[in-house]
């Protein structure tokens, strides 16, 4: 008998902090949701991937921490039964599907609800995951609508038992010229996740030039904010910026080029990047709804990527007297056991 993903569509519809990448992909855990436990493992490590790889337009999608993230997430998932019989995992960010693949693949008996605003994102993810249709829900929404999909795929008073966010862009959308993630490659200037709402392009060209700065240092870190919105000013007078292209040269005329240095528009892109898609806001809007769809035992697994979303875990961890931290710091994949 053949089976079919269950599809639904949920899409939604000036103090500055400096932003820096972390140097590996760090991974934060609240586990023990409703248990306070008192003790931290200070042990625990990451392993390098060496599996779980997914394949988009032919090319390898590797998901970051993957046995690290299985590993966090297993007690979780297993209390009922060693298959994941009974439990339910919500995929926050689907993406390409990788995470899921592995957890569906072993844990014979877990179902997963996954959610990604992206359409790009959801039909390769389908076809990826179509051997575990019987077993998912993929929902296209925003992750800060994570209460309102469980409710309606589960019910209004469904528990979860793991829920995992794997954050920022995916190699999916940076690779693809026509999403216009990217510097290195010629594309329309739009940076949407969803295709919906105001693109890249309409905050270069319509906001004035110190807010234009403020969003380019509190989002990217880039100290150079005022220099780089008064150079694209300047630039939009002649003729508007519509092209990644366009953007990524306006940049580099602002601060100049170091020969072998990383490229002076990485910071203005992911600063742009970040506001398009509310990336800040809806994290901080998401955790803690995240937390509250807990079963007892269960367990929420972050992917932070830069210091704005590192910054926003932190403070839930801080905040929410719910949560039993085992880890005093972000695991990162350097720290293999």
């Amino acid at each position: 008998m053949n089976h079919s993903a269950t599809f639904f569509d949920l899409a939604a519809g000036p103090q500055a902090h400096a932003v820096w990448p972390l140097p590996e992909p760090a991974l934060t855990y609240f586990p023990d949701v409703r248990f306070a436990y008192s003790g931290r493992d200070l042990t625990a490590g990451a392993a390098t991937i060496t599996q779980g790889v997914a394949m988009v337009d032919d090319e390898p999608h590797i998901p970051v921490l993957l046995d690290r993230c299985v590993e966090l997430l297993a007690p979780a998932l297993t209390r009922g039964d060693s298959d994941g019989t009974g439990a339910t995992l919500v995929d926050a960010t689907l993406g390409a599907g990788g995470h899921a693949e592995r957890f569906l693949t072993q844990f014979g008996g877990l179902r997963l609800i996954g959610l990604d605003r992206d359409p790009d994102a959801l039909r390769i993810a389908g076809e990826r995951l179509e051997p575990f249709a019987d077993r998912i829900t993929l929902v296209r929404a925003r992750y800060d609508g994570i209460a309102g999909v469980v409710d309606t795929v589960a019910g209004p008073t469904a528990q979860v038992d793991a829920v995992l966010f794997d954050l920022g862009v995916s190699s999916m959308q940076l690779d693809r010229p026509e999403r216009g993630f990217g510097y290195r490659q010629d594309g329309p200037l739009d940076m949407r996740m969803s295709g919906e709402g105001p693109s890249a392009a309409d905050l270069v060209n319509e906001l004035d030039e110190e807010d234009l700065a403020n969003l380019i240092f509190e989002f990217g870190g880039e100290h150079r904010s005022r220099r780089i919105a008064r150079t694209i000013v300047r630039a939009r007078e002649r003729s508007p910026i519509e092209t990644t292209d366009a953007l990524a040269r306006v940049v580099a005329g602002a601060l100049g080029r170091r020969p072998g240095g990383p490229h002076p528009a990485r910071r203005t892109f992911q600063a742009l990047r970040i506001a398009v898609n509310r990336e800040i806001e809806e994290l901080a809007a998401s955790l803690p709804q995240a937390v509250d769809l807990l079963a007892p035992g269960g367990r929420v697994v972050v992917l932070a990527y830069h210091s704005l979303e590192d910054r926003v875990v932190k403070r839930t961890l801080r905040e929410d007297g719910r949560l039993s931290v085992l880890t005093k710091k972000p695991l990162q994949p350097s720290q293999a056991s």
